[in-house]
């Protein structure tokens, strides 16, 4: 008889972004009349800048020819798209990586829990509290994770790492030593970023106890202060102890075309054996590579013009964090994140807890929110908004919350 992965069975409830969509489905089925605006899920609202539809159409173009078609292409990525990256995201910032270092996938989110597959599941594994969700399910499901607390709403064998407002939603270097680290910066869901100096320390703790980071930059291209990097690459000493993975569904709008990329570098090995080979033997495997047309609207927000608009874009939303954060503020409301970051962590109201207050919001100023306690035991007390919805739906939203508390 056929036998599960009893993994699967451990995981409570359902995944969070589906149960924040659940509740907006339910209540919207018995208000009709409500018109919700949605700050939860991260999805971006602008539309694919020109440069990339016009490189799009051209590769639509090529595909419908002779000379030009292209079927199953690289597992790793198209080259042009690798050398694109590797000049324009690490070689523009004095930082060495190269085209074979790079893997180009079809989202972060699959990189950062199919990397799990490289990594034996006796593995011990660490993760900021609050996180992602997508780290912590994935290796559980996995079997990494151990078994699940409810009643402290933990996994056993996972070592969370306390992300709160007394240390700034920074990470530090857990006592008991971990194989495996997860960080994000700029962090979803806190918004919160680590410094050039704390990240030296993670990645000097990483090399001195043979660790592997996994670091999660999805969000770089908001980072405005000087003294965070943009990749850890930055830091002397990475090389040998990290992982990054990276995307364009925030950067350039590509949550529905899909495309990413994970840099895995060749001075990093353990027991003998180099990650990069690992990695590339499973993508290999178990990928068949990201769409020719897409690869090419992707390379093209490295052209000249193609980071302009692409930056226009981005300042958009940035526009949307100061609204979202100046607005709540004048609410009387304690708000974190939106200045590094497309992520507003929103304190809620003393004593009242996330889910209580996601419905109480969505009921009374029809304003959809990511519950913090769905990231993690750290994140009861508060709220996500993201800042990827429209610029006049934003600016409605924080008026209908800022009426709720005047």
């Amino acid at each position: 008889m056929v036998k599960v992965n009893e993994n699967f069975l451990k995981l409570p409830g359902s995944y969070l972004f589906s149960e924040v969509a659940r509740r907006i489905n339910a209540y919207t089925a018995v208000h009709p009349e409500a018109k919700i605006i949605k700050l939860s899920i991260g999805d971006v609202t602008r539309p694919l800048v020109p440069e990339v539809i016009k490189a799009m159409h051209a590769a639509v173009e090529e595909q419908g020819t002779i000379e030009g078609f292209h079927g199953y292409g690289p597992e790793q990525g198209y080259e042009f798209l690798r050398e694109a990256i590797a000049q324009g995201d690490y070689a523009a910032r004095g930082v060495d990586v190269q085209p074979g270092e790079i893997f180009v996938s079809d989202g972060a989110k699959s990189d950062c829990g199919n990397i799990g597959d490289i990594f034996g599941v006796d593995n011990v594994v660490a993760v900021c509290d609050p996180v992602y969700p997508v780290y912590v399910d994935t290796n559980a499901m996995a079997g990494r994770a151990g078994e699940y607390q409810e009643a402290l709403g933990k996994w056993n064998r996972l070592i969370y790492m306390p992300c709160v407002e007394e240390n700034g939603f920074s990470p530090e270097p857990p006592k008991e030593i971990p194989d495996i680290i997860y960080l994000c910066s700029p962090n979803n869901p806190t918004g919160a970023v680590i410094s050039r100096e704390k990240l030296k320390v993670w990645v000097d703790y990483a090399n001195a106890h043979g660790s592997v980071i996994l670091y999660d930059s999805a969000y770089e291209a908001f980072i405005t202060s000087e003294d965070v990097p943009h990749t850890i690459f930055e830091i002397d000493g990475a090389r040998t102890c990290a992982i990054e993975f990276r995307s364009f569904s925030k950067t350039a709008g590509f949550t529905g075309n899909r495309c990413a990329y994970t840099v895995v570098p060749m001075d990093l090995e353990r027991g003998g054996v180099k990650l990069n080979t690992l990695w590339n033997r499973r993508q290999t495997t178990k990928f068949n590579g990201v769409p020719y047309v897409v690869q090419r609207g992707a390379a093209a927000i490295y052209t000249k013009e193609g980071r302009k608009q692409i930056r226009a874009n981005i300042d958009y939303y940035r526009a949307n964090a100061k609204v979202i954060r100046e607005g709540l503020a004048s609410a009387g409301l304690t708000c974190f994140g939106g200045v590094d970051a497309p992520y507003i962590w929103l304190k809620t109201p003393e004593g009242v807890g996330s889910w209580e207050f996601f419905d109480r919001i969505l009921a009374e100023a029809n304003v959809a929110t990511t519950p913090g306690a769905g990231f993690g035991p750290s994140g009861e007390g508060y709220v996500r908004l993201t800042t990827f919805g429209d610029a006049e739906d934003t600016r409605t939203a924080v008026e209908r919350v800022r009426n709720m508390f005047q």
